[in-house]
């Protein structure tokens, strides 16, 4: 267990309704591995009043019934069910996603370059070779958070959010990285733009990745995204 994953969970209450489960300061698949392993047990645990499992990159929020449990209640509950708990290992599925990283959608590559050190060409090729992972949904519909952007081409989010930002950008902040579904701002980098649907019309199945999947990045011209983004 490396020194970013606490040696215990630390408990915090939120509102009258959450218990916030932390497991680890740092974002890394080691983390994630505790986090969705304690997804499993707390779910199989069959806790009185439980609600919902929100599961994030390096804790889970429990939402319970304040008229059936306190945060004292819940809290030992959810330890007894993490005691014999043990990280997952997801059967994780590979998922492409192509992006086009033309100078006109990347409108941050070139801010990115000069802030690392590195050409564009470099920083296009360091984000392809990153190993990236689905380790939680938030924000907005859609929304899934991957980990894995090279340390190489790390940047943190910008001080002044940027308005109106197409959807279907892909953008990283630290290690973090996403595609967009929404045009809204943000202070994230944007390196480019993918025709690959994230949000799918199956109400069964809304979003194209499931948690812990592993995404591959593959670049495509762009001709090949003006007639992908054309159907």
């Amino acid at each position: 267990m490396s020194a970013a994953t606490l040696a215990r969970p630390r408990y915090v209450p939120v509102a009258d309704h959450g218990l916030l489960v932390e497991f680890a300061s740092e974002i890394s698949d080691e983390a994630s591995d505790v986090v969705l392993g304690a997804v499993r047990a707390i779910d199989a645990a069959d806790i009185d009043g439980l609600l919902e499992i929100v599961p994030a990159f390096v804790n889970l929020l429990v939402v319970f019934d304040p008229l059936v449990a306190d945060h004292e209640v819940m809290r030992r509950a959810v330890e007894d069910a993490l005691a014999g708990a043990s990280p997952a290992q997801p059967d994780a599925t590979e998922r492409v996603v192509e992006v086009c990283y033309h100078p006109s959608l990347g409108t941050d590559l070139s801010a990115v370059a000069d802030r690392t050190g590195h050409s564009v060409e470099a920083v296009v090729a360091m984000h392809l070779a990153g190993e990236y992972r689905l380790c939680m949904y938030g924000f907005s519909p859609g929304y899934a958070y991957l980990s894995g952007v090279p340390a190489e081409i790390q940047v943190p989010r910008k001080q002044v959010a940027v308005r109106d930002v197409p959807a279907a950008s892909v953008i990283i902040a630290g290690p973090q990285c996403l595609v967009t579904t929404l045009t809204m701002p943000t202070g994230w980098s944007v390196l480019g733009r993918s025709p690959t649907p994230i949000l799918q019309d199956d109400p069964d199945d809304p979003v194209r990745f499931d948690l812990g999947d592993r995404v591959r990045f593959v670049q495509i011209d762009l001709a090949s995204f003006e007639r992908a983004d054309a159907r």
